[in-house]
């Protein structure tokens, strides 16, 4: 197994945890919602993909056109307001978002690789670096995603009652999952690292042993200590009286003695 000590495993657990969260935030549409403090807002929650509204209108009056009910964002019946509904910097939370989700994509089936993967295996510190890498970089777009968002989304010159407007749940769980993943990245870079030494000391110390004749030593050793090595104790052979009086006794059946 690849997690095979505390760093690898917490790692792991940060990942899969960060990885959740910010697939949650990323298909749910409550990045901006309204406070529930106006009884008949125009605009009601809006995710990255999805915009809610209640009887919207466009803000400049060029169309009298409402819109009700949760669509699309690219929506064709939402093209009127193309220019109102899409601006510069939700185009660029949606590239950064995007960019965030699809590099945790490419590290997802890296890691399952790397739970399958033996320590000795070579290919161990290469999926280590390749993953803590893939996942530093989705930290990274992930939190300029919400960075721009929270500058951003809660504007006035966005949706309407920007003063009732709030971030909403999907944008805390989208904060906390790019967050999440920095220190997971920076965890599995830190433990390729301590392998390659580890596997670096290892030859090092091969190659010393090789150079001084480590191994003819070790085994010169051995031998002498197999060739001065005390022999199994046997029991010793009876002398010539021993052996006669041993003799007598079992054939008379008794003890004889000599007087």
């Amino acid at each position: 197994m690849g997690a095979s000590n505390r760093n690898t495993i917490v790692a792991v657990g940060l990942s899969a945890v960060a990885f959740s969260l910010f697939l949650i935030a990323f298909a749910t549409p409550y990045w901006l919602v309204t406070d529930g403090r106006l009884k008949n807002p125009r605009f009601t929650n809006l995710g990255l993909w999805e915009v809610c509204f209640r009887s919207f209108q466009d803000i400049h009056r060029f169309f009298d056109t409402e819109f009700k009910g949760c669509m699309w964002v690219f929506e064709e019946e939402y093209y009127i307001i193309h220019d109102f509904l899409l601006p510069g910097f939700y185009i660029a939370v949606q590239l950064f978002a995007t960019l965030c989700f699809v590099t945790c994509l490419i590290a997802l089936p890296l890691t399952l690789s790397f739970l399958r993967t033996s320590r000795d295996d070579d290919r161990y510190v290469f999926l280590l670096l390749t993953i803590g890498s893939f996942q530093v970089l989705a930290s990274f777009f992930g939190l300029l995603a919400v960075i721009i968002f929270g500058a951003k989304g809660d504007s006035r010159d966005w949706m309407p009652h920007w003063q009732n407007n709030d971030m909403g749940w999907s944008f805390a769980l989208a904060v906390i999952g790019s967050s999440f993943l920095m220190p997971a990245g920076v965890m599995y870079i830190v433990e390729a690292r301590r392998e390659r030494y580890r596997r670096l000391n290892e030859i090092s110390n091969r190659e010393a042993i090789s150079e001084y004749g480590g191994d003819d030593y070790y085994q010169q050793q051995q031998a002498a200590h197999q060739y001065f090595a005390p022999e199994p104790s046997r029991p010793r052979r009876p002398t010539s009286g021993q052996r006669a009086s041993s003799t007598a006794t079992t054939s008379g059946g008794g003890i004889q003695t000599d007087i």
